[in-house]
């Protein structure tokens, strides 16, 4: 293959409140039975790119024991592999990854031991399906230096979530905005590039000779003007979800039947770890109206436009709406939940009621179920 993969699974998200206090972003379970970084890795395997690093760090337990079988996702074969890098005290250095260009250049030993010309960069915690062949041969074709992913969104308030840009006719990017206060584009970087390994190498170098250590802001903005940075638009479903609210909005568009078959029932197919679970069982009484119930979860109540995870209980008389119940959740008798996401392994007790009124409300139940 002419690339290698790189994905940046490292970030922590404060957006993200009390769901990531003990999972990575790119842990994150999505769409009932999967997590955030299965995209990426799919996508890189469908692309046929045989070798793919995932830099992780911030609470990366969860998603290293995820990442603990590069089979799932066909990596695991003579040739290439999948490689989880997590920062590493040696005698030269003695930091966590300070940034992703820094992430890079802690790691630059396994792109300088690669024979592949370029290097796919992705980050973790997208949702989307792409080829990534057919941006390589863009960026070649192009003659850049690098080439970013961008799409366009709908709103210019949800941009200033991400970085903004703006090309000239040629797609050549002009200007790159980072997470700006107020957006004056609705074009957004996507956080997948495509750069030359022998140049990628020499930046990340001159990155670290002057203490710099963000890609963003210490490549692609401070190179903007001297290097050929091309933009490539994304045209199907993508989506971030570095939010609370852009997480529960991404796994609420898979209630829609066009994404659902987008991503389910078309290929090229979304691969993950799979769990030896009995199918989810409805019991007598049991209502479940346009939802998703992963498997090993028994129903007994009422679930309605609802995205309920692996080995989730619902007891008799509970009504379930407009929410997300993350992996093994325990809901006793007539509990009500409406515009809420539950954090995994929570015991939400009989007879209680949790309604998010003004947005999505995190319920996070500080009780164990489990006694020594």
């Amino acid at each position: 293959m002419r690339a290698v993969g790189l994905i940046l699974a490292g970030g922590n998200s404060h957006k993200m409140r009390d769901l990531t206090r003990k999972r990575a972003v790119a842990a994150m379970p999505m769409a009932g039975s999967y997590r955030a970084v299965d995209f990426t890795l799919s996508n890189m395997s469908n692309s046929h790119i045989q070798k793919v690093a995932v830099l992780t760090q911030y609470n990366a337990r969860s998603l290293n024991e995820h990442l603990n079988s590069s089979k799932w996702w066909d990596f695991g074969r003579k040739h290439g592999g999948l490689y989880v890098f997590t920062p590493t005290i040696t005698a030269d250095n003695g930091n966590w990854y300070r940034g992703t260009a820094d992430a890079i250049y802690q790691n630059l030993d396994f792109l300088r031991k690669c024979h592949e010309p370029y290097v796919i960069i992705a980050s973790g915690d997208a949702v989307y399906k792409m080829d990534y062949n057919k941006m390589l041969e863009y960026h070649i074709a192009k003659k850049a230096d690098i080439t970013v992913g961008y799409k366009e969104l709908e709103s210019y308030e949800e941009a200033s979530r991400f970085g903004t840009i703006k090309m000239n006719e040629s797609m050549r990017i002009e200007e790159f905005e980072e997470k700006p206060m107020v957006a004056n584009s609705s074009v957004v970087s996507t956080g997948i590039y495509v750069i030359r390994r022998r140049l990628l190498i020499d930046l990340i170098e001159h990155c670290a000779e002057e203490d710099r250590h963000d890609f963003v802001t210490d490549i692609l903005i401070r190179y903007k003007n001297l290097k050929k940075i091309y933009g490539y638009k994304i045209k199907d479903y993508w989506s971030n979800i570095s939010t609370v609210e852009a997480y529960y909005q991404t796994n609420m568009d898979f209630l829609k039947p066009e994404v659902r078959n987008y991503f389910f029932k078309e290929l090229p197919a979304i691969y993950s770890k799979v769990s030896d679970l009995p199918p989810a069982k409805y019991n007598p009484g049991a209502v479940v109206k346009n939802s998703i119930i992963a498997s090993g979860s028994i129903i007994n109540g009422t679930v309605e436009n609802s995205i309920l995870f692996k080995k989730t209980f619902v007891g008799n008389n509970c009504v379930i709406k407009n929410s997300i119940i993350l992996n093994d959740v325990y809901l006793g008798d007539n509990t009500y939940v409406e515009n809420c996401i539950v954090e995994s392994r929570d015991t939400i007790r009989a007879n209680t009621r949790h309604v998010g009124e003004n947005g999505v409300k995190v319920v996070v139940e500080k009780n164990e179920r489990y006694a020594l």
